[in-house]
């Protein structure tokens, strides 16, 4: 389905770009569909099949036109997936931020069929996104953990990174992702881990096999998602989220592994943003929630605490 003004020859990549994705040769659709963008045209898939549009236009009725609720977004998960990868991005604010870390991310792609799921609180401030990607526009009020699950029902990659704004890529980040979660007992990676002894304080850590991976950069297969992983919609704030998340995880059986990548971290807009005394109480806010669930499963933990002796 396209514009009727679209030449043949477009026409005629979009189809053979569409037959790669069936066949899941990622490398062969991407290289077309950078033909297609060379020539002056995007192309997003949908599941009748790819829409191919000019540049700087959007077919009526495509993504991100309407600002819905997050349970009207309507999930893809139950479909094949089409992508080696889908990344994932919030915008609270500072859209610059996520383009910037999504040109990274395209500059960087080594070959990879990378597709963006940009989920939009801004309202009537959205700026014009790329094309391809996908935009998920929610209300400015929608909570964080909401939001990011909102834009978990859109990923059509086999694998999910979550990743923050502040995060820019200077080489391939995916490749090596990937290639930690073909081991499948690794159910989360990503370049920042910690660990604790306790379940109260946690410390960085450079693994490999670690008790959590931060939220600014993580990676999961899709199939996760699909049978139920989820961010905890109470956490409205995201501190703490990408712990609780780990620990549904490794619940699993799972285990959770640094992957070192090349990367370069900007400021985080939201905690810089954030005055401390509201950043110190949604924070106590989040891990309270996190302890209540998972209290006393040291059993989850990389290197528990054993106390010497349990008496007086």
């Amino acid at each position: 389905m396209s514009e009727p003004d679209i030449p043949d020859e477009i026409r005629r990549l979009a189809a053979r770009r569409q037959e790669a994705r069936r066949a899941k040769d990622f490398g062969a659709a991407d290289g077309l569909r950078e033909e297609i963008r060379r020539a002056g045209f995007d192309v997003t898939d949908t599941p009748s099949g790819p829409i191919v549009v000019r540049k700087g236009s959007e077919p009526e009725g495509g993504p991100g036109r309407r600002i819905l609720r997050p349970q009207e977004v309507r999930s893809i998960l139950d479909e094949p997936p089409t992508d080696s990868v889908s990344v994932q991005w919030v915008v609270q604010g500072w859209p610059e931020d996520v383009i910037r870390g999504m040109d990274s991310f395209e500059r960087h792609r080594a070959g990879h069929a990378i597709r963006h799921v940009v989920v939009d609180l801004l309202e009537d401030e959205s700026p014009d996104w790329p094309g391809g990607v996908d935009v998920v526009r929610l209300p400015r009020d929608t909570g964080w953990a909401a939001a990011r699950n909102a834009g978990l029902e859109r990923c059509s990659g086999e694998v999910v990174v979550v990743a923050d704004g502040s995060i820019e890529a200077s080489g391939d980040v995916i490749g090596p992702l990937i290639a930690t979660l073909e081991d499948r007992t690794v159910g989360v990676t990503g370049p920042m881990g910690i660990v604790t002894h306790d379940l109260h304080e946690f410390h960085e850590s450079d693994g490999p096999v670690v008790d959590a991976i931060e939220g600014y950069l993580i990676a999961f297969r899709r199939d996760l998602v699909k049978a139920g992983l989820r961010f905890d919609e109470k956490f409205r704030f995201y501190r703490t989220a990408d712990i609780e998340l780990s620990f549904q995880v490794k619940a699993r059986g799972l285990r959770a592994t640094v992957t070192r990548v090349p990367i370069q971290r900007h400021e985080h807009r939201t905690w810089a943003a954030t005055p401390e005394a509201e950043r110190a109480k949604l924070s106590k806010r989040n891990f309270y929630r996190f302890l209540d669930r998972w209290r006393g499963r040291t059993d989850l933990l990389v290197e528990p605490h054993v106390h010497e002796h349990e008496e007086g």
